[in-house]
């Protein structure tokens, strides 16, 4: 059964699911869908075009869905999509997309923290398992992979990428693509190892570890240039699916790949 605070402004026509939990203060635009058994905290705000998957909590203050800060926005219909059992904390705010980027959606996915004052602006892409720590910026179209971690007070700049299980450490900025697996830390952000601590807690095997190091070593240690490095990898590894998946994402960046400490 839901409960559903009397102070609080719920449009005649938003979705709400079984078992949600909405607080006083809370204000729900019409185009809203709520899935079963969240929970809005007092004073959030959720305008148009949101859908929230089940299990999610967002905390007061949060304001998810409003109108992107981009001035090539023109009032075109966007939506905010935020995945299962997803957390958005105090003052978090998540913008639409924009019909300019062609995507006119922003995306979080499941199982996702997004931390206190963190900022998610229009069409960002962001995986499942995600944690986004509190004043980290993310700027229009960034994408991360699946149980990537900006580190807190972090801006990623525009169309950045960071890849799947890497962790971009805190108090810094990057403008370049941050790559699977790895540690990326400054201002610039550059290489800084792989993210060993984390894979292992994730259940990748010695093994797995030993390859993507070598991966890396090829890519940042050897004093190849990046075509070289990319095909000396697929040379040595052409069926392992961590190399495949380093080295898909290197060819496919636009931005370009973080540097190694020393190379900026």
């Amino acid at each position: 059964m839901s409960q559903i605070s009397n102070l609080a402004y719920i449009h005649p026509g938003a979705t709400i699911g079984e078992n949600v939990t909405i607080e006083p203060f809370c204000y729900i635009a019409e185009h809203v869908v709520i899935g079963d058994g969240c929970r809005i905290g007092p004073n959030a705000t959720i305008y148009d075009y949101v859908r929230l998957g089940s299990g999610c909590e967002v905390f007061p203050g949060a304001v998810i869905g409003a109108i992107p800060q981009d001035l090539k926005y023109d009032g075109e219909q966007s939506w905010v999509e935020i995945g299962d059992r997803t957390t958005v904390r105090e003052c978090a705010t998540i913008n639409r997309g924009t019909a300019a980027s062609g995507k006119r959606l922003t995306k979080v996915g499941s199982d996702c923290l997004i931390m206190s004052y963190a900022h998610i602006a229009h069409d960002c892409n962001i995986g499942n398992h995600c944690i986004v720590v509190s004043h980290v910026g993310l700027a229009g179209e960034v994408e991360l992979g699946d149980w990537a971690i900006v580190g807190g007070g972090t801006m990623v700049h525009q169309f950045c990428r960071i890849g799947e299980h890497a962790m971009l450490g805190g108090a810094g900025a990057t403008n370049k693509d941050i790559p699977p697996y790895i540690l990326s830390a400054g201002n610039h952000a550059v290489y800084a190892g792989i993210n060993a601590v984390g894979l292992r807690r994730r259940g990748f095997s010695n093994a797995e570890i030993e390859v993507i190091k070598s991966v890396y070593k090829i890519i940042y240690e050897e004093n190849n240039n990046v075509s070289d490095a990319l095909r000396i990898v697929d040379e040595l590894y052409p069926e392992d699916i961590h190399a495949r998946i380093i080295s898909d994402f290197v060819r496919s960046s636009k931005r370009g790949i973080c540097k190694r400490s020393g190379n900026e």
